[in-house]
């Protein structure tokens, strides 16, 4: 299928044309990367915007249950909801299970959501690196919400802010060192944070949790996007679906208020800029890899480095020096 076609099939809401756009996006060859950019920017003209949610948490905290939950409570309102999960990579074999799928079995088969597990592929923040433009793709496809989930928590976590409009983070209850697990960078970074697992003998516990979270917030500096009350810290059960409703009644407040505001505008300009830096970035290492004269160098000043012989960081100079001519 040529590229003009396949970005009309995904402007039409062909699910399997947004399907094969996404894995030429994710494509790391050079000729994919030249259709993927012609993909994309015939897909912009269709002028749709999705509200995009970032989603993190620590490992076990029950992300899967919990999306399949919320999608379900807005696919029944009648939005189009699509998922992309990004799961870890190998940093031995490279591989990843890409097991979101059956772990959201209800939701997979919703014909309103559409759930799209991709490889990290090593990338810092969870995030995989062309996410971005598959979150892109979604939005040209008509799709009302984009739902990013990430690897984990982490420092570098803080990526998925990068290209959400609302950020949300998900933890379990009775983690009193998560409190301090969780770094200040990210719970400065959240909309909002979401207690699961608030149910059974764990619902006090839910209760008490999400108190000291709110009690957290509260010693934050008031951030200039945010209107009065926000970040909040809400608790919910993915298990016996409650709480879901507000969760979502407090993002669409949020992302009301923003919009009305011009942050929300702001804040995707801003985004756009990082991107394509990020892009540039990106650019500039796959050149150092690509033109064998200076991987050979490299491989030499590599060798001279680990013997002790050279300083890395003087080592790093003569490499980016070669670029300058």
């Amino acid at each position: 299928m040529q590229t003009r076609d396949l970005a009309q099939a995904v402007i039409a809401g062909d699910r399997r044309a947004l399907a094969r756009a996404i894995t030429l996006v994710e494509s790391g060859r050079a000729d994919h990367r030249v259709a993927a950019g012609e993909l994309l920017e015939a897909c912009a003209k269709s002028g749709r915007q999705a509200l995009r949610i970032g989603l993190s948490g620590t490992p076990g905290v029950g992300k899967s249950s919990f999306i399949e939950a919320f999608g379900s409570l807005l696919t029944g309102q009648g939005l189009r909801v699509a998922v992309l999960a990004v799961d870890p990579s190998s940093a031995r074999s490279g591989g990843s299970i890409l097991g979101d799928k059956t772990r959201m079995e209800r939701l997979s088969r919703d014909p309103r959501a559409f759930i799209r597990p991709s490889p990290s592929q090593a990338e810092l923040g969870g995030v995989a690196r062309r996410t971005r433009e598959a979150v892109a793709l979604c939005e040209a496809a008509g799709f009302d919400v984009v739902l990013i989930e990430t690897v984990g928590v982490g420092q570098s976590e803080t990526l998925v802010a990068g290209m959400a409009d609302i950020f949300v983070l998900l933890l379990a209850p009775a983690g009193g060192d998560e409190l301090q697990g969780v770094k200040r960078g990210i719970m400065e970074m959240a909309d909002l944070i979401v207690v699961n697992k608030a149910d059974g003998d764990l619902k006090d516990t839910a209760t008490r949790t999400c108190a000291d979270y709110a009690g957290a917030l509260r010693l934050l500096r008031k951030r200039p996007q945010d209107p009065e009350g926000f970040p909040k810290a809400l608790t919910v059960s993915a298990v016996e679906e409650h709480g879901l409703d507000r969760v979502w009644a407090e993002i669409s407040t949020l992302a009301d208020w923003r919009r009305g505001n011009g942050h929300l505008a702001s804040r995707r300009a801003e985004q756009a800029r990082s991107w394509f830096e990020e892009e540039v970035r990106q650019g500039l290492l796959a050149r150092l890899t690509r033109d064998p004269a200076i991987r050979g160098e490299m491989d030499r000043l590599g060798r001279s480095v680990e013997s002790g012989a050279v300083a890395p960081a003087r080592a790093a100079t003569e490499i980016l020096s070669r670029l300058e001519n």
